[in-house]
């Protein structure tokens, strides 16, 4: 008998302690945890797409702008597979020579890139012609 009264007592603490139905077991799993967990992930997400692709390209922009802003008469230059010799800077626009005595205008955000020629080379090519 009194094994049976301590299994009674051992059980009925057991089940105390445990819920008998799935409805008092709802756990709070689908509110705020899962909800920082995601907002958690979409920082991540921002923080690398800005480190890893917007950054780099904004700093890429910026050396761009500033080398087709210094640009001037001799530098030699890469626009859409074109390459030439710049004759002369306006505003927009940069006039280039091809080859002997054909000259293009093109606009410098088509200007992809820049070989900056030295006074040698310069005072060279007035010499030739």
């Amino acid at each position: 008998m009194k094994k049976s009264l301590s299994f009674l007592a051992t059980g009925a603490f057991l089940m105390g302690s445990m819920p008998l139905f799935a409805e008092g077991t709802a756990a709070p799993s689908g509110g705020q945890g899962s909800l920082t967990q995601t907002l958690v992930m979409i920082a991540v997400a921002l923080v690398f797409f800005y480190f890893i692709l917007w950054r780099p390209e904004q700093k890429r922009r910026k050396q761009m702008e500033t080398v087709r802003s210094s640009l001037k008469k001799g530098d030699r230059i890469t626009a859409m597979g074109i390459i030439g010799t710049v004759v002369k800077v306006q505003e927009n626009s940069v006039i280039i020579s091809l080859c002997e005595g054909a000259k293009m205008e093109i606009l410098k955000a088509a200007i992809t890139d820049v070989q900056p020629t030295t006074d040698e080379k310069v005072v060279e090519a007035s010499d030739v012609r």
